[in-house]
């Protein structure tokens, strides 16, 4: 039984970092390429004719003229918070109170767990998006769920339980040792078992007393292999209050290094409002930074100077920031993160774009061996875009010069209608 299938259109494909050297260099779009993809993985890449010749019994699929692509990678979500996304009128620590912490207050029952798992992970697959890292709620069977669901679609993820023992109601709290004895748990139940990656997940310092950090930093140093997600320095108000609860902090990221909580599988959210030292820092480490340009506009944090995290070679990654981001669409996120940009007197290229919310981000959560870009050995998650989806779009399509400004017109215009399909690990899901 035959059982290679020939995917053909545009195909994506990076041979560097386009904000370490020029785009051009490091970034092509194939319009004549194919993917040939054998169970789970990429088999090899190039050109249409010559794999059609070279495995005349694939199955082929084509799709004219669509950009193959990576699947997506959102480096920072929260599927807790699936059902409140677009919640109106909060700034960062009154939308915590009103909204979020009484939905993850739900997540006490299992089955409301395991229900919004399939949900967020249905709704992702539909942007396109193939691998995602979340936060859970304090309650462990909230990592469970998402693990058990991905596990049964063959998807990779990264996630873990939060972690809050103050500032936070009383049954969304848990304490240094139970997070400690909590977390220990899951990482030996989840931790690389198939495509699972396990994040310690403190959420962020003002929710976690000195005794909790420094337990999560004790556990990460016992697993080192293991992810470190948290929050830093996303709204001037929360830095204030940081500084409040920290008095002897030289700042925020310190509030995580004292206690063993700054490395490079760390993995910084936000970082809107970094100061010098924390920035020295970072690139010293190699900490990644996680964008979050939808939520940092929903919800007023301001507009970070990603290029010039990039010039100082912190590794980058793109995200939607569910629920903060309004949006479960990494098209919409590359958008907002041009915006951002733009804030700062740089234009994005569409190349820079697509390599953050692919290729970046798996670097970012040190999964590039594996996902992010179209290559051989790795794992076939795929998103199909089509470059024509709408009327507007299309339109504007019809009118531009080079399949770079038909990509781009895209990234700033489309949805889930221009994902034509989704294929994770060599299945196609949507």
């Amino acid at each position: 039984m035959n059982t290679h299938t020939l995917l053909t259109g545009q195909t994506l494909t990076f041979q560097g970092d386009p904000f370490a050297e020029p785009w051009e260099d490091c970034v092509q779009i194939n319009s004549a390429g194919a993917v040939l993809l054998h169970d789970a993985r990429i088999v090899a890449v190039g050109d249409a004719a010559s794999l059609k010749s070279a495995h005349p019994q694939a199955d082929i699929i084509s799709y004219g003229d669509d950009l193959i692509c990576p699947g997506f990678v959102d480096a920072h979500a929260h599927y807790p918070q699936t059902a409140m996304i677009a919640s109106w009128g909060k700034r960062l620590i009154d939308w915590l109170n009103t909204y979020t912490f009484p939905e993850e207050a739900r997540f006490d029952d299992p089955a409301y767990s395991q229900s919004i798992a399939e949900r967020y992970l249905d709704l992702t697959a539909a942007n396109g998006t193939t691998t995602m890292a979340s936060f859970g709620t304090i309650h462990p069977h909230s990592a469970d769920a998402l693990f058990e669901a991905v596990q049964r679609r063959g998807q990779c993820v990264v996630t873990g339980k939060t972690c809050m023992d103050r500032n936070a109601p009383d049954d969304l709290r848990d304490t240094a040792q139970s997070a400690y004895d909590d977390s220990k748990a899951l990482i030996a139940r989840w931790h690389g078992k198939g495509r699972a990656q396990y994040a310690i997940t403190p959420r962020f310092s003002p929710t976690s007393t000195p005794e909790q950090l420094s337990a999560m930093g004790a556990l990460w140093a016992e697993n080192p292999t293991c992810l470190m997600q948290t929050h830093l320095s996303e709204q001037p108000d929360e830095i204030e209050w940081v500084r409040s609860l920290f008095p002897q902090a030289r700042d925020y990221l310190d509030t995580y290094e004292t206690h063993g909580l700054l490395g490079a599988r760390g993995l910084y959210g936000h970082c809107v409002h970094l100061t010098p030292r924390e920035i020295d820092r970072l690139a010293e480490v190699q900490g990644r930074v996680i964008h979050c340009p939808t939520s940092n506009a929903f919800i007023g944090s301001g507009a970070l100077d990603l290029p010039e995290l990039a010039q100082r070679g912190i590794p980058l990654g793109l995200a939607t920031d569910t629920g903060g981001g309004s949006s479960f669409s990494m098209l919409r996120t590359m958008a907002a993160a041009y915006e951002a940009a733009q804030h700062h007197g740089h234009a994005l290229h569409a190349a820079q774009l697509l390599w953050l919310a692919t290729a970046g981000s798996a670097r970012s959560l040190h999964l590039d061996h594996e996902i992010g870009s179209l290559r051989a050995g790795n794992f076939a998650d795929i998103a199909v875009i089509d470059l024509k989806s709408t009327a507007a779009i299309a339109q504007r399509e019809n009118r531009t010069g080079t399949v770079w400004e038909d990509v781009f017109a895209t990234l700033m215009m489309g949805d889930d209608r221009a994902i034509r399909a989704t294929w994770i690990a060599g299945a196609c899901v949507t």
